[in-house]
């Protein structure tokens, strides 16, 4: 009979992908620790929260988080701008996530070939800054089949974190042990 695993039986890689998050502005603590959580569940070396983010400790953060906080390695910097600068310099390809008159769908994209990976979520409500788009190497984003053209940033984070994932696993790329 099948039956669920228990929180102990789960087996995990102890890995990282060469993948970051970089989250600008958000405003959310639930979003924000959403993003800790599927982080952790997608092997992300370090999350970048960068402008007004929330960052630990924070108890709305925490309660999404369920103590993934502690796990998954982040580190908050004021300059997104900075920041990016010094991913680019240290070989991270950076890709938006945003819909653009330039952005390709999320799925025409073969991760791989960019590696290590930067994948940039925006403020809730007015997406990535201008001069981030500007900084990036590629803006990706999620076909919308209905009439809204957005979603969640955690919702979208977690459609297009799998997608990379999925790819970078298939090549290989889990690199042994800690974040960043």
């Amino acid at each position: 009979m099948e039956r669920q695993l228990e929180h102990g039986e789960h087996q995990y890689s102890q890995g990282v992908l060469p993948l970051c998050l970089l989250l600008d502005n958000l405003t959310s603590p639930a979003n924000v620790g959403s993003l800790f959580r599927l982080a952790d569940a997608f092997a992300v070396q370090k999350i970048y929260l960068t402008g007004k983010t929330p960052a630990p400790p924070n108890r709305k953060l925490s309660k999404a988080a369920r103590s993934t906080e502690k796990v998954v390695a982040y580190e908050h910097e004021v300059d997104a701008i900075s920041q990016l600068q010094r991913l680019k310099a240290a070989g991270y390809t950076l890709i938006c996530l945003e819909i653009t008159t330039h952005s390709r769908a999320l799925k025409q994209v073969s991760y791989p070939e960019y590696a290590p990976v930067c994948l940039i979520a925006g403020a809730e409500r007015q997406g990535i800054q201008p001069e981030i788009l500007a900084l990036s190497d590629e803006t990706v984003h999620i076909p919308m089949l209905g009439k809204n053209s957005s979603m969640n940033v955690a919702n979208a984070a977690a459609i297009a974190l799998f997608e990379i994932t999925t790819q970078l696993q298939g090549n290989g790329s889990i690199l042994p042990g800690p974040a960043l």
